[in-house]
């Protein structure tokens, strides 16, 4: 063990100079002890299966060894994991993808004006369209029975009502398949113990975030439904903005909660994987806890958020048709913003002493929509621009990940920008309308991979890791 130990200290360049900057300015080995064959016998006897790999007295300073101080590794049961196996990050990043698509899915089918083809909710059965004429004349008889049929499309046809069919029925499909893919291989993640505690605890909450979401979409669904509820909004057969905004937020929120995950576990992963290169780890750990970095990363969170009321209140301008009107950039109409009657209308308010006019009109003047989506929309443009810029001169202060993706963001934010004033220009046609709405979760992509690139590892996450650059070391020793 002693000749294992001095050759530990005398060849392993890492741990002398990181002894050479602590108290302790020389390393003294013991020379080997003499005894006889009982003595051996009886120290094998006594011995423990664990040694010790810094004397105790060493006052070691470095991040990345401090753990090694006075340790013993001891043979053990397993204990509960503490870092998810890399395929869990793979299956969260193609969730991911999978809640993306459904996200523009969802965006085709409000823009082709599908949502209210069919009329019933039926979570098992509804998965299996109509088969035969019989049953798709059933199902256009449902549809004439709903104000949509009667108020605007009473001049279709079944081939036409077909079509709006098949694109609710595959939004809805898209969203069980998505359930089978998130639910199933969760089960058998955590079965097999590939899924750390904290994981599987947020994994349960995304599935119960992932049923609700069947149930708001059908809510949404029945608001364009339900004559009463048409006639106390006074509007014509569509849903309501308030209940899409809700399921749009619900979307991104699940997506947003499943890719961060996903980037936590595959970045903890590489740390891990390269645990025989304590130097970078312990760059990396040093530029996150830079106090001058500290002090603005919580301006992440603003960017973020930000960007998720930006996306929402596009929502609320789909709900409303308000990108249909003052279709030109930057000015609205005349002016670059219309008159206070013009945006604070007294035909919104509904109470006789208009204590309700302003937020109505918030929330339900397509002009005053707009006009809060426009400056939401600028507010984070600059507040991008911002960001990039001062990435770019201090750049030695940010992780080259976080530069990267500073990059990126501005890049997404230039781009999102552009498709929103062409939407805007061109009245919406839908493959615009559709890549504006990808653009916004896109943009929001982007934003969440910046602020994860400026999180600071779980500390359970670098104990762990640490003790695996410990044994790489003894390994290499």
């Amino acid at each position: 063990m002693l000749c294992r130990t001095g050759f530990f200290f005398t060849k392993n360049a890492v741990v002398l100079n990181t002894l050479a900057q602590s108290k302790v300015s020389r390393l003294s080995i013991a020379p080997r002890a003499k005894f006889s064959l009982s003595q051996m016998f009886s120290r094998i006897t006594r011995s423990t299966r664990s040694y010790s790999t810094i004397p105790a007295n060493a006052n070691v300073q470095s991040p990345i060894l401090n753990s090694v101080k006075a340790s013993t590794i001891s043979v053990s049961k397993p204990g509960p994991t503490v870092i998810s196996h890399k395929y869990v990050g793979y299956w969260l990043l193609a969730t991911s993808g999978l809640v993306f698509g459904i996200v523009v899915l969802g965006g085709l089918t409000r823009l082709t004006e599908s949502g209210l083809s069919i009329t019933e909710w039926k979570p098992i059965t509804g998965a299996i369209p109509p088969m035969n004429q019989k049953e798709w004349e059933e199902e256009f008889d449902k549809y004439k029975s709903s104000p949509e049929f009667q108020q605007l499309n009473s001049h279709i046809t079944l081939e036409e009502f077909k079509f709006i069919f098949k694109m609710e029925w595959a939004h809805r499909l898209m969203g069980r398949a998505i359930g089978m893919f998130f639910v199933l291989p969760a089960l058998y993640f955590w079965k097999s113990g590939k899924m750390s505690t904290h994981v599987s605890k947020r994994v349960l909450g995304l599935t119960g975030l992932l049923g609700l979401q069947g149930a708001i979409g059908w809510w949404m669904v029945k608001s364009g439904l339900d004559e009463e509820s048409l006639a106390e909004r006074k509007s014509k057969p569509t849903v309501s903005q308030y209940r899409l905004t809700t399921h749009l937020a619900a979307a991104f929120l699940l997506y947003l909660g499943v890719l961060s995950t996903g980037f936590e576990i595959l970045t903890e992963n590489k740390w891990l994987k390269n645990a025989n290169k304590p130097e970078m780890f312990q760059n990396i750990i040093e530029k996150l806890n830079n106090p001058a970095l500290r002090k603005i990363a919580p301006f992440r969170f603003a960017l973020l958020g930000l960007a998720f009321a930006t996306a929402m209140s596009g929502g609320m301008v789909a709900g409303l048709d308000a990108g249909l009107i003052y279709n030109t950039f930057p000015h609205m109409g005349d002016d670059i913003v219309p008159s206070v009657n013009e945006l604070m209308s007294p035909v919104y308010a509904r109470k006789a002493d208009q204590s309700d006019l302003w937020w109505r009109n918030l929330l339900e003047n397509p002009t005053t929509v707009q006009l809060v989506h426009r400056i939401l929309a600028t507010t984070v443009f600059f507040t991008v621009a911002g960001t990039y810029l001062f990435c770019s001169r201090n750049k030695a202060m940010f992780p080259k990940a976080t530069l990267k993706r500073a990059h990126g963001i501005m890049g997404l934010v230039t781009l999102q920008v552009a498709l929103g004033i062409t939407t805007l220009i061109y009245l919406v046609p839908i493959p615009l309308g559709s890549a504006h709405q990808a653009g916004a979760l896109a943009l929001l992509t982007g934003c969440l991979a910046f602020s994860a690139s400026l999180r600071k590892p779980r500390p359970a996450a670098v104990s762990y890791i640490n003790q695996a650059m410990k044994n790489q070391l003894l390994k290499k020793n």
